[in-house]
C-alpha cells in the first residue's frame, strides 16, 4: 500500500513560518484562450517580492519560475509553452503528470486479483508512459476555490488547481480526484539566517480514489539555471546512493544498483562539460531518507543554485534527450520528475503506488533558489 503521509525525517512538511493571510493581489489570474473543444484556459500568475511564478490550468502546467537576483533583475529558470496552441499540441513542459507518471509495463496490471488494460500502450512494447495520451498533462484543471477540503492549509502566495478522473479512463479503474497546489514560500529580502533561499518553490499533491487505484504524479518541469542554451557548464549533485536498473525499454528489471564506480555517481559534484549519449540521463534515482535529492549549479558570475527536496521514494532525471531545437535545443534542460518508481504496479517488490478508497495520496516537493556555488537552505 502506498505511503500516504511518509515520516522520513521531513522538516519541511511542518511548513513552519509561513504565513497564513491572504494576499490576493500577489494572485492574477487572466484568461490564455480557448482549446480546439471550445475550454477556456486560465493563465495565473503568482508573485512575491520579485520573484513569480506563471501557471496554466491546461496542465497545470508552470510556464515561468522568475527568480530574484540583483538590482532588481529576475531570470525566468524553466522552460515554457510560448502560446497556447503549442502548449495544446506538443510535449508535457512543466506539466503535472498522471495517472501514472513514468513507465507501466505488461499493458496493464492486476489488483486483487482483478486484471486491468491499458489504453494508449505501445504495441510493440507493452509500455504506457505518463498515463497515456490523454493523461493529466492533456486535461484543463480548474481553479479550487476551496482547497482546505483537499487538506491545504491556508497561505500566503499559492494557487491550486483540481481534477476529477473518471474510471476507466485510460483503463486505470476508480473515480480519482486529484489536486496540486503551488506555492511562493519565501524570496529575498525575507531570508532568515537558516534560509538563505532567494525563493522556495513547493509543490504538493493530494489525491482520493473510489476504488484500488494505481496513482502515480509528478511534474515535468524543465529547469535551465542560465535561462537559455543548453546545460553545458552547469553542475549536478545527487545525495542518491543508488539508481534502478533498466532494460532496453526503460522498464526497471528489479535490480536497485550502488552508483559507485558508475557514471550515475553524482555524489560529488559533476560538471556538464560535455553534452553527448556518454552524459545523457534518463533513469531513476533513489531518494536518500531524509528527502534531500541534491542541487543543481550554475557556477560563475551569474552563480545560482538549486536544491530539491521530496518525500517520494524516486527521482527520474531527464536531460532533455529527445529535443531537436525548435524551440529548445537539445539538452536544452534538465528534469526532477520526483515520483514512486516505473512500473510499480508489476513490482509488487517497489515501494507501491496503489491507492485505496478512504486513504489520502500526498506528494510534496520543495526547490530551493539561492545565489551561490554551495547549497543553502
Amino acid at each position: 500500500m502506498v505511503v500516504l503521509l511518509q515520516m522520513r525525517l521531513f522538516g519541511f512538511i511542518l511548513w513552519l513560518g509561513i504565513a497564513v493571510t491572504s494576499a490576493q493581489e500577489d494572485v492574477k489570474i487572466t484568461d490564455w484562450g480557448t482549446l480546439k473543444n471550445g475550454e477556456s484556459v486560465k493563465f495565473i500568475t503568482l508573485r512575491r517580492g520579485a520573484a513569480s511564478l506563471k501557471i496554466a490550468t491546461l496542465g497545470a502546467q508552470i510556464t515561468e519560475l522568475n527568480v530574484p537576483l540583483e538590482n532588481g533583475k529576475h531570470r525566468n529558470v524553466v522552460l515554457g509553452h510560448p502560446d497556447l496552441t503549442s502548449a495544446e499540441t506538443q510535449g508535457t513542459l512543466g506539466a503535472a503528470i498522471g495517472r501514472y507518471a513514468n513507465r507501466i509495463s505488461q499493458s496493464g496490471f492486476t489488483i486483487d486479483g482483478t486484471r486491468y488494460d491499458l489504453e494508449s500502450v505501445n504495441p510493440k512494447t507493452g509500455i504506457q508512459i505518463h498515463g497515456g495520451r490523454t493523461g493529466f498533462q492533456r486535461q484543463n484543471w480548474e481553479i479550487e476555490t476551496a482547497p482546505e477540503s483537499a487538506g491545504f492549509k491556508p497561505t500566503q502566495v499559492a494557487i491550486t488547481l483540481k481534477h476529477f478522473s473518471p474510471s476507466g479512463h485510460e483503463g486505470f479503474p476508480g473515480n480519482v480526484t486529484v489536486w496540486v497546489q503551488y506555492r511562493l514560500a519565501n524570496s529575498a529580502g525575507e531570508s532568515s539566517e537558516k534560509n538563505k533561499s532567494l525563493l522556495v518553490l513547493e509543490m504538493e499533491f493530494r489525491a482520493k480514489t473510489d476504488a484500488p487505484t494505481h496513482i502515480n504524479l509528478t511534474n515535468h518541469a524543465y529547469f535551465n539555471l542560465a535561462g537559455e542554451g543548453t546545460i553545458e557548464n552547469q553542475a549536478m549533485t545527487l545525495h542518491c546512493p543508488e539508481y534502478l536498473e533498466f532494460d532496453d525499454r526503460n522498464i526497471p528489471t528489479g535490480k536497485v544498483l550502488p552508483v559507485e564506480n558508475t557514471r550515475f555517481d553524482f555524489r560529488k559534484q559533476k560538471l556538464f562539460t560535455t553534452l553527448d549519449e556518454s552524459t545523457r540521463l534518463d533513469h531513476c534515482f533513489v531518494v536518500p531518507p531524509d528527502g534531500e535529492i541534491g542541487h543543481l549549479t550554475l557556477p560563475g558570475k551569474n552563480d545560482l543554485t538549486m536544491s530539491i527536496f521530496t518525500n517520494q521514494p524516486g527521482v527520474q532525471i531527464y536531460t532533455a534527450n529527445h529535443f531537436k531545437g525548435n524551440p529548445f535545443p537539445k539538452y536544452g534542460a534538465i528534469c526532477f520528475e520526483t515520483q514512486h518508481y516505473p512500473d510499480t504496479p508489476n513490482r509488487p517488490e517497489f515501494p507501491s503506488t496503489l491507492l485505496r478508497p478512504g486513504e489520502w495520496l500526498t506528494e510534496t516537493t520543495r526547490y530551493f533558489f539561492s545565489r551561490s556555488t554551495k547549497a543553502q537552505y
